[in-house]
């Protein structure tokens, strides 16, 4: 009998999880334009959950170690939002272009590629004589 209600429990969890989770992104690519080293490092990806069961997001990678995402672990419900934050190291100068690949239990989109992309300015020099 227990073996049947675990049975059954668990096609009702797979139920509730599947096929009906949608993930809307404000912007998929947050161009940060220029940036002075060290500074304004923070990004965030702010998403909708549009279907009517919950959304999970399972993994969120970045395509480098220069770039740090954080994102909610816990399931976000039908019609709430979200939000990715993302910080990349601004004291690396020069053009960017960095890839955040967003994992959930959206049936259409199970896996998403976000991009952040900039330049960060060198500091200016003073010279005085």
């Amino acid at each position: 009998m227990k073996k049947k209600l675990f049975v059954l429990g668990g096609l009702l969890a797979g139920f509730i999880f599947s096929n009906a989770q949608s993930i809307k992104f404000e912007q998929e690519t947050i161009d940060y334009q220029t940036v002075k080293k060290g500074t304004d490092k923070e990004r965030v990806f702010k998403f909708t959950n549009e279907g009517d069961k919950p959304l999970i997001l399972t993994n969120v990678t970045a395509s480098c170690g220069c770039t740090v995402p954080s994102y909610p672990k816990e399931p976000i419900l039908p019609g709430k939002s979200g939000e990715i934050n993302v910080t990349y190291d601004t004291n690396r100068v020069g053009p960017f272009n960095k890839k955040i690949t967003v994992n959930s239990n959206d049936p259409e989109f199970g896996r998403k590629v976000l991009t952040i992309k900039g330049v960060v300015a060198a500091e200016e020099t003073s010279t005085t004589k």
